[in-house]
């Protein structure tokens, strides 16, 4: 008797959490900012540095935050640095 009131305890505790947890997924969802990634995407990727910031992945960051300018970035080819420069000004960075 006490193994089938732990039973149906556990699933009623396990059907309330995952209620919880389903509807908490929902309210508190956060949208990525997408601008990063595709930055990141565009840049030659050598991870050399020599833009000043740590790697590619700073530099993408640092051009989302408006600290950085496409042009530090000495390994990017002009027609690469023209395609990130339109991709910045479509998305107001």
């Amino acid at each position: 008797m006490t193994i089938v009131k732990a039973l149906i305890m556990m699933l009623l505790l396990g059907g309330v959490i995952g209620f919880l947890l389903g509807f908490a997924g929902t309210k508190l969802h956060v949208d990525e900012d997408t601008r990063v990634k595709d930055l990141l995407e565009m840049l030659p990727g050598y991870n050399c540095g020599g833009c000043g910031n740590p790697g590619c992945s700073g530099m993408a960051d640092a051009l989302v935050a408006g600290t950085s300018s496409i042009d530090d970035c000495k390994p990017c080819k002009p027609e690469q640095r023209a395609k990130i420069k339109e991709y910045m000004k479509e998305h107001d960075l």
